[in-house]
């Protein structure tokens, strides 16, 4: 690998890291002159759900998640190529000033500021999937989170059971079982973390030492805490990353990073509301992108509104012609398709979306309805989970559309900001 140049345009220059979920490597950028982190994951095929997650981890915009920069995939198997962030991760910190572990304030302060990376990530439906020291950078102006586990999307595709990378004490135990992964599998890696840079070690599942006995600046109440983020069962453990931080007496900062949904400019209401269901959409539907589009009254055109994931700031305000692509079918028949494979169909505005620089694999579109009369569509597209949507996902989103509709209509001024059927 090393010396080796990727892509046309990546020179590896040494290694940076290597676990079960890959390696990463210092890299030289051909293009910018500039270094690199390039992340390798090894585990054999998933190229369509390795493109997806991808996406999304390039549209992530906050000061304590690392820049994603470009993404590919050749035979050796799939690479992240990310900013390179200067500084050293916590368990070399750790290691050169543990006594055996940090100060307990110093500690807290550290897993604070990787809350707020995590729980910015969980507010895009993204789940990191490796949390622990190494994986997190201290930098200039703090804590920077690294390194998201794209290797453990991919290997999520093999039957349960099969799933047990990762990296031992530190995975939540439902995912080192192949179970389910949702944010509270972080929740279990932040508390495990702070744990480690408090007691110079990681807990161990179901046991241990209690920290109090390591620390004595260790209050009963930050024990009870760490323990609540440690439960085994995921349904008894700290619900949510901002849970855990206020719990620790250290909320999270106001400051966000950029929401991966964007509306055009229409009055506050609507725009938000808007966002809010293409958001929620996607979470729903398991998907990657989503968007919703109006009929302009006045050309009879189909315009992109309001979007979620990523491709959403290329693709609103886009017009369509009159019953041009999915979209424009979907509307003029008022009845939902469900597209297995969007590159094969015919109907696909495939123009349209290279425009965009989002091509998608599948998506469930499924008409907005008001009094009986198509307004618009609903679009979602690409599971994450690798899968089609077939037919039998369309009445679902159909109910979806039709709360979306009832919520709108309640929102006041939407509609009449957005003309009687569509735009003004």
């Amino acid at each position: 690998m090393l010396g080796r140049t990727l892509n046309g345009r990546y020179r590896v220059l040494e290694p940076i890291s290597a676990g079960a979920m890959g390696a990463v490597y210092r890299a030289l950028d051909a293009r910018t002159n500039s270094e690199v982190a390039l992340k390798h994951a090894t585990h054999p095929g998933g190229d369509q759900r390795f493109e997806v997650e991808a996406r999304l981890l390039a549209s992530l915009r906050h000061p304590r998640v690392v820049r994603t920069l470009d993404y590919f995939s050749d035979s050796s198997g799939h690479y992240l190529v990310m900013e390179l962030v200067p500084g050293s991760d916590l368990d070399k910190v750790l290691k050169a000033h543990g006594q055996p572990g940090l100060p307990v304030a110093q500690s807290v302060d550290y897993a604070r500021q990787a809350c707020e990376a995590l729980q910015y990530v969980h507010e895009q439906q993204i789940v990191h999937r490796d949390v622990k020291p190494q994986n997190m950078i201290l930098a200039g102006e703090g804590i920077v989170l690294v390194d998201f586990g794209i290797a453990r999307v991919l290997e999520e595709q093999e039957p349960l059971g099969t799933a047990g990378i990762g990296t031992p004490r530190f995975m939540a135990p439902e995912v080192f079982a192949g179970g389910r992964v949702s944010p509270r599998a972080d929740v279990y890696g932040i508390a495990a973390t702070l744990w480690t840079l408090i007691a110079g070690e990681p807990p161990v599942y179901a046991g241990g030492k209690s920290l109090s006995s390591i620390s004595a600046d260790v209050t009963p109440e930050l024990e009870r805490t760490i323990s609540a983020g440690l439960e085994l069962i995921p349904e008894r453990r700290v619900a949510s990353v901002a849970a855990f931080a206020k719990a620790l007496g250290a909320p999270l900062a106001v400051e966000k990073g950029t929401s991966l949904a964007i509306s055009i400019d229409v009055p506050d209401a609507s725009r938000s509301l808007m966002e809010a269901v293409v958001h929620t959409a996607s979470g729903v539907f398991g998907a990657a992108a989503a968007s919703i589009a109006l009929i302009d009254e006045t050309t009879g055109e189909l315009v992109y509104q309001s979007a979620w994931g990523a491709g959403a700031r290329e693709i609103v305000g886009v017009r369509l012609s009159p019953g041009a692509g999915i979209a424009g079918g979907v509307v003029q028949t008022g009845s939902g398709e469900a597209v297995p494979d969007c590159r094969t169909d015919p109907r696909f505005a495939s123009r349209i979306a290279a425009g965009t620089g989002y091509v998608p694999y599948t998506m469930l579109v499924v008409p907005l309805k008001r009094g009986g009369r198509s307004i618009g569509a609903l679009s979602i597209l690409d599971r994450r989970d690798g899968r089609s949507y077939r037919d039998e996902d369309i009445e679902a989103a159909a109910l979806f559309a039709d709360l979306a509709v009832r919520a709108l209509e309640a929102s006041p001024g939407t509609f009449t900001s957005l003309g009687t059927t569509g735009l003004a």
